[in-house]
C-alpha cells in the first residue's frame, strides 16, 4: 500500500468510525501524521483528494472540516469521475437509468401537484417545438430532473443527475436517425407526464422505463464495443444543413 493510499485509508477508517464526526475539525498535521503514519505531503494529498470528493471542507486560514457527508452531495461527486466515461460506458449508465427513473416517476406520480403538472406540459411544449441541440438538451433534463425533485430522495436525485450528465454530451450524427430519436423521445415524455397528471405510480413507471429504453437502443446503435476510444463523432457530428439538428443521445 502506497503512503498516499494509507493516509487515505487512515482518514476514511476516522471518519467511518466516528472519530471524527460531520462538522469535526481535523487535528493538526504533525499530529495526525503520527497517528497515521504518514509524511505531510502525503496527508496533503490525501485530504486534498477527500476535499475534492466532499468529504472535507477546507478552509482558508481555518483548516480542514469534516463535511456533512449528505448522501446526495457525495453521490453529486462521482460526477467528476463519470464525466470521462467513453461511450461504452453510457451504455451501462443509461441500463442503470432503466432501473432509477422509473422508480422516481412512480414516486412523483404519488405526489405531484397541479402546478408542477402545468410547468412540466409548458416544458415539453417548448421541447417539441424546438430542434436546436442545446436547448433539447436543456429542457429534456429540465424536465426529468424536475420529476426526480418530486420524488422527493435527494440521494435519488443526485444520482439520477450524475448518470444523465454525461449522456448529454453526446448527439446522433445521422439526421434521420435524430429525427426518429426526438419523434419517439417527444412521444415517450408525454406518455410520462399523462401517468403523473394521472396520479398513477404504474404508468408513470412504465412509460419511464419505456422511454428509457429507447434512449438504450440508440445508445447501443452508436456504441462499438472493440472500439479502443470513445465515439467523438457522436458529440461532435452535426447533422446536413437540410435535416433537423442532431439529437442529444440522453432522452
Amino acid at each position: 500500500m502506497s503512503a498516499l493510499d494509507t493516509a487515505l485509508h487512515g482518514l476514511r477508517t476516522l471518519i467511518a468510525d466516528g472519530a471524527l464526526r460531520p462538522g469535526d475539525r481535523l487535528p493538526s498535521e504533525g499530529e495526525l501524521c503520527e497517528t497515521l503514519g504518514v509524511s505531510r505531503g502525503s496527508l496533503r494529498e490525501a485530504i486534498r483528494m477527500l476535499a475534492a470528493l466532499g468529504v472535507l471542507d477546507t478552509r482558508h486560514g481555518s483548516g480542514s472540516y469534516v463535511s456533512e457527508l449528505r448522501a446526495a452531495d457525495l453521490i453529486g461527486s462521482l460526477s467528476l469521475t463519470v464525466g470521462l466515461l467513453p461511450m461504452a460506458g453510457v451504455l451501462e449508465l443509461t441500463e442503470l437509468r432503466r432501473v432509477l427513473e422509473p422508480h422516481a416517476a412512480a414516486l412523483a406520480a404519488a405526489r405531484i401537484d397541479a402546478s408542477t403538472i402545468e410547468e412540466l406540459s409548458g416544458v415539453l411544449d417548448e421541447i417539441e417545438a424546438s430542434d436546436d441541440f442545446e436547448d433539447h438538451s436543456r429542457l429534456d433534463h429540465a424536465f426529468h430532473m424536475t420529476i426526480s425533485e418530486v420524488a422527493g430522495n435527494d440521494a435519488l436525485t443526485s444520482l439520477i443527475d450524475v448518470l444523465r450528465s454525461r449522456s448529454r454530451a453526446y448527439r446522433i450524427p445521422d439526421a434521420a436517425d435524430a429525427a426518429e430519436l426526438k419523434l419517439h423521445s417527444d412521444a415517450g415524455h408525454r406518455a410520462i407526464l399523462r401517468g403523473l397528471a394521472a396520479a398513477d405510480p404504474v404508468a408513470a413507471s412504465a412509460a419511464a422505463s419505456a422511454h428509457v429504453a429507447q434512449t438504450e437502443y440508440w445508445v447501443r446503435r452508436y456504441t462499438d464495443a472493440d472500439a479502443p476510444a470513445p465515439v467523438a463523432a457522436l458529440e461532435s457530428a452535426p447533422a446536413s444543413e437540410s435535416a433537423p439538428a442532431s439529437a442529444p443521445a440522453s432522452e
